[in-house]
């Protein structure tokens, strides 16, 4: 499996079930925006994030899937971590440049309303605003710092939704933080002697918080954006429960919950100075057993979990708009 693919499984199979599900609600095309967890190549055939030149990726003919999304971008403007002495890499794709290619993509395919352009597509603003975190974490910020972004990060991911919107969006899904003290990635990097520093599932409770609390700001943006815009469904997805819910699958291998299928060494079978890709870093031959692929990234199997906890969620909040 390519690390493309992998990054965008849990996007497209939400995709096609939404799809599958048009006789019921009719979605012709997704737009996506966001980060890793989304990009189908966008980071390799961008280039520098420089390049004057949009080059979002649409996925099919008919159903479109149209994707912004680039890997490492940030909520945020590079401008933002520039002033708090962090750096980023000149690959940052951010939330405002994704924005843009919306539009000028829009422009060239719209040619009448674009209320009418929009009005049977679902946008997911996000997942997106784990970097502008990750950037403070793995630079040395201190806690409190980065708790400090949380407001930045949710406020830009609420003025991207309020874009969409005025641009005639109906349905939009706005998809909150994962439970990142779960992550091979962090268990790894910041590790704890205190047992009591880990839940029963041993994962970092102190990550898992500020992880939530991340979700319940922008769950209290989202409430205020649905007070103005009280005709179009604004859902929050909650990708932290739906990797709970995997985390707890039966259908997963217990003894390897947390460690990454392709790595190598240590607890949590990944080593950030040898990675996924790298030489000499085994390939996983069971992926089926495990959650994490890369040790930042899911398996295929727990996307298509995670996908049908989202589903049941989004499919029942949406508008479904036939004429």
């Amino acid at each position: 499996m390519s690390t493309t693919k992998a990054l965008s499984l849990l996007v497209f199979i939400l995709f096609v079930s939404l799809v599958h599900s048009s006789d019921q609600c009719p979605i012709n095309s997704i737009y996506q925006f966001g980060d890793s967890i989304s990009d189908t190549g966008n980071l390799i055939r961008n280039g520098p994030a420089s390049s004057p030149t949009p080059k979002p990726l649409p996925q099919r003919e008919h159903n479109v899937f149209v994707n912004f999304g680039v890997s490492g971008s940030t909520a945020l403007n590079s401008s933002f971590f520039s002033e708090r002495n962090l750096h980023v890499p000149a690959t940052n794709t951010p939330l405002s440049m994704q924005l843009a290619w919306f539009k000028g993509h829009l422009r060239s395919t719209c040619h009448g309303s674009s209320s009418d352009c929009l009005k049977h597509s679902l946008f997911m603003v996000g997942e997106i605003g784990g970097n502008d975190y990750n950037y403070g974490f793995f630079q040395g910020k201190p806690m409190e710092e980065i708790r400090s972004y949380i407001p930045h990060v949710v406020g830009a991911i609420t003025a991207a939704a309020r874009e969409v919107i005025r641009a005639g969006a109906v349905n939009v899904v706005v998809p909150g933080n994962f439970p990142v003290g779960c992550f091979p990635i962090y268990l790894t990097s910041f590790p704890v002697k205190d047992t009591k520093d880990y839940d029963d599932n041993g994962c970092l409770t102190h990550l898992n918080e500020f992880a939530m609390d991340h979700n319940n700001q922008l769950q209290e943006a989202i409430a205020s954006l649905r007070k103005e815009f009280p005709d179009v469904a604004i859902v929050y997805g909650d990708y932290y429960n739906a990797f709970q819910y995997v985390l707890r699958s039966e259908r997963f291998d217990k003894s390897v919950a947390l460690k990454s299928c392709c790595g190598t060494g240590g607890a949590y079978n990944y080593d950030g100075k040898r990675p996924y890709g790298a030489v000499g870093v085994p390939v996983c031959q069971n992926p089926h057993k495990f959650i994490s692929w890369d040790g930042v990234h899911l398996t295929q199997k727990a996307y298509r979990f995670m996908s049908k906890f989202l589903n049941n969620q989004i499919l029942s909040q949406i508008k479904c708009t036939r004429a």
